[in-house]
């Protein structure tokens, strides 16, 4: 299936899926064509300031009044939200865990969902959760809309089609997909089991960080990113809506699918982003500047420079610095980072950290290169180096990231990971000029 995309970041978009199912110079006609009804989803208040203003009509089978019946609660018991502090045995310190196998049962993309981090609060719409996932059925009948947050999808193995209101994204490993907060959808995995990482963003959604002195281009340019064309599914068959509110589940059934929507136009939209398309900077003579220089997507906190979440990727890129310490330096941080991998090797952890695999370090606490790779970087003939079939990432908010009981119980927490800095020994002598 190839699927049809709008490129642009924040565009005013506009599409239909039956010739004139648009209405044109009006939002709220009288009478609809098709006999659809008009619907507005807001992503924002009504009197945010232009330019963070997010709003999409959508011009459906049915208003979404008729999507929700009685609801009952229901059990999603993996999935957690902040605030979720619990005691668990694991003492302050770095952490890393190997790849979690996929299970071998039925799992859909809300029963394959595991908390492994959260921050903030989502009742104040502050931090965030951060999530594996596992697919290895479809949502059939099934629908999710969540209420908390916005969704960044980031698959490491397999891919995924997400189908929304506006239509369908699919997405594999060196891709991501958002969902907005608020908006239907269903996902299914495409040509087997699927294994990933998603990002809940509880604050302001996700925009592209302002670029500085780097000027107009480079970065995540607007052009690469892919928002879908309508698409509809008119089944009437019994169905059910899932809604997170406040981190509980509520369900309802209803007799037809949600994702009813013939045509749309606005901004508030799901997208897809290639992060091979990422164009990075970087130190063209001497050391090496802030990981912030690869940060794909940032979500405001209202105060400047201090992110909710940033997006950070680490990608293929040419290393050239001169006289210079080329992996990252070591440091302590008042972010608090979640990182993952999704292929190949990260060059400051090229032992131990595998692809699906993740790390945390919290607030504070020192981390670098391990040992073996401080060894190589201070030693190896400092010619241009290109790091090839690479991806990392990094889900970077300014709050402290809460382990879940799954994270701390998990068979894959390398118990010895403090111990990958061990060999780094006392150089220090007193003499001049020692190397």
């Amino acid at each position: 299936m190839t699927l049809r995309y709008m490129p642009g970041f924040g565009n005013d978009f506009e599409t239909e899926a039956l010739p004139g199912a648009l209405p044109q110079g009006q939002n709220s006609p009288q009478r609809c064509a098709y006999g659809l009804y008009a619907e507005q989803l807001s992503g924002s208040p009504f009197t945010a300031p232009r330019g963070t203003n997010e709003r999409s009509w959508l011009y459906r089978m049915r208003p979404s009044v008729r999507h929700v019946g009685r609801f009952h609660r229901i059990e999603l018991p993996f999935w957690k939200t902040a605030p979720h502090i619990v005691d668990h045995d694991l003492a302050l310190g770095p952490l890393r865990w190997s790849p979690v196998p996929i299970p071998d049962e039925e799992l859909t993309f809300l029963s394959g969902l595991r908390t492994v981090t959260t921050a903030g609060d989502v009742h104040t719409q502050v931090g965030m959760a951060v999530h594996l996932y596992f697919v290895t059925a479809p949502m059939l009948d099934e629908y999710f809309l969540n209420a908390d947050g916005e969704l960044l999808i980031v698959p490491e193995a397999g891919r995924l089609l997400i189908f929304t209101e506006l239509g369908k994204l699919e997405a594999g490993a060196g891709d991501i997909a958002v969902v907005p907060r608020g908006m239907k959808f269903k996902v299914e995995p495409v040509g087997g089991p699927s294994r990933g990482y998603v990002c809940e963003n509880y604050g302001a959604k996700f925009t592209l960080p302002e670029r500085g002195p780097i000027g107009a281009n480079c970065l995540a340019n607007p052009r690469d990113f892919k928002t879908p064309v309508a698409a509809y599914e008119g089944k009437e068959t019994p169905c059910r809506l899932v809604v997170k509110w406040c981190g509980r589940f509520q369900e309802t059934e209803i007799g037809h699918s949600p994702l009813d929507v013939v045509a749309w136009h606005g901004n508030y939209t799901p997208y897809k982003y290639d992060l091979r398309t990422f164009s990075p900077v970087g130190a063209i003579l001497f050391d090496h500047p802030d990981p912030s220089i690869f940060t794909v997507l940032t979500a405001p906190s209202g105060e400047a420079g201090t992110a909710n979440i940033d997006f950070v990727i680490f990608p293929e890129r040419w290393m050239v610095a001169e006289h210079s310490f080329r992996p990252p330096w070591y440091h302590m941080n008042i972010m608090s980072e979640f990182m993952g991998l999704i292929y190949g090797k990260y060059d400051a952890k090229e032992e131990g950290f595998a692809p699906g695999g993740m790390s945390l370090h919290n607030c504070m606490l020192p981390h670098g290169p391990d040992a073996d790779a401080f060894a190589k970087a201070s030693t190896a003939e400092l010619k241009p180096v290109k790091l090839t079939d690479t991806l990392a990432f990094m889900f970077e908010t300014r709050f402290p990231q809460q382990l879940t009981e799954f994270a701390a119980s998990l068979p894959t927490l390398q118990e010895g990971y403090a111990e990958c800095w061990s060999g780094i020994e006392k150089r220090f002598d007193g003499t001049p000029g020692l190397k």
